[in-house]
């Protein structure tokens, strides 16, 4: 066990490019992963790494290495995935992702029941607004909101949601309420977005009565944290674009205001997405459906006002 352990060290160094990550990641000490790499340098006897002031490279005996090295840990997880289904007592570990929002409404609270009926699964959630890098992180589920695009992974769908431009009456009060789509622009209203490294969504495509719309808005500031931006509408600073169970309870206290109704943005697309390989482990499968019976029914609750 302790060779393979190095071993998994070992992999994860190399995908994660240094020891703090890779320790981190799998829950030991930069001063553990480091020795983990000289025991295994020294069964090998070859250096595996070239190291620099930021980042341990493989060297090409390490390169060599690692692909024989992730077949077998690849192995021994579907192995171990094969027995567990046989037996129908799914155990191990689950690296889940999520949005910060959704994850906080939706995911994070589902986590403890999930454990509860099914105690010999742990769940690692990790929440970020930004675009996790499911295969180098190692991630076995990410929830998202938004086009899939990758294609080496699978997708299953939760729901589509509908979205909405909203604002406070605080900002309409002062700016005027946008009747047609275009005074988004032509009136120079602060449309506040959601940025950060690798997104696409630049634009706010509308559904008007000629077909979709795509406006290049702009506002004075932008976040990477969903939330923020809420905070922001909240506070009088602009217009939002938001999944409409994000905002149903500002909404509904009147806190925020639906504009531009008749021409609202396209729906987005609620979805898990998950490397091939992953259907066949039966915990994962045990997480995907139970979150996606979860958050339907919490979605439901909310547009509903329960």
């Amino acid at each position: 066990m302790a060779y393979l352990d190095n071993i998994a060290v070992f992999v994860r160094v190399v995908e994660l490019g240094n020891l703090s990550a890779a320790g981190r990641d799998m829950r030991i000490s930069p001063a553990v992963a480091s020795n983990r790499i000289k025991e295994l340098e020294k069964h090998l006897g070859v250096r595996l790494f070239n190291r620099t002031t930021r980042q341990l490279m493989p060297t090409e005996h390490g390169t060599v290495f690692y692909t024989g090295a992730k077949q077998v840990l690849d192995a021994i997880t579907d192995a171990e995935a094969a027995v567990a289904a046989l037996s129908g007592q799914p155990r191990g570990t689950i690296k889940v992702t999520a949005p910060l929002g959704l994850g906080r409404r939706l995911i994070a609270s589902g986590i403890p029941d999930f454990h509860d009926k099914y105690p010999d699964i742990e769940v690692r959630l990790r929440l970020s607004d930004h675009n996790v890098d499911i295969m180098k992180e190692g991630i076995d589920v990410a929830f998202r909101l938004g086009i899939i695009e990758d294609s080496s992974l699978r997708m299953r769908g939760i729901m589509e949601c509908e979205r909405v431009l909203v604002a406070a009456p605080k900002y309409l009060e002062a700016r005027g309420e946008p009747v047609e789509p275009q005074e988004l622009i032509g009136k120079k209203h602060d449309c506040l977005m959601l940025r950060y490294a690798g997104t696409r969504e630049f634009v706010w495509t509308l559904q008007t009565s000629s077909g979709v719309q795509k406006l290049e808005v702009h506002g004075p500031y932008d976040t990477d944290d969903g939330d923020v931006l809420t905070g922001w509408a909240l506070s009088g600073r602009g217009i939002i674009n938001k999944p409409r169970f994000e905002v149903e309870p500002f909404i509904r206290d009147q806190r925020l205001k639906v504009i531009l109704a008749k021409t609202p943005p396209t729906p987005v697309q609620f979805a898990a997405v998950y490397p091939h390989k992953k259907l066949q482990d039966p915990k994962v499968r045990l997480l995907l459906d139970f979150m996606a019976e979860r958050c339907q029914r919490l979605i439901k609750d909310i547009l509903a006002g329960k």
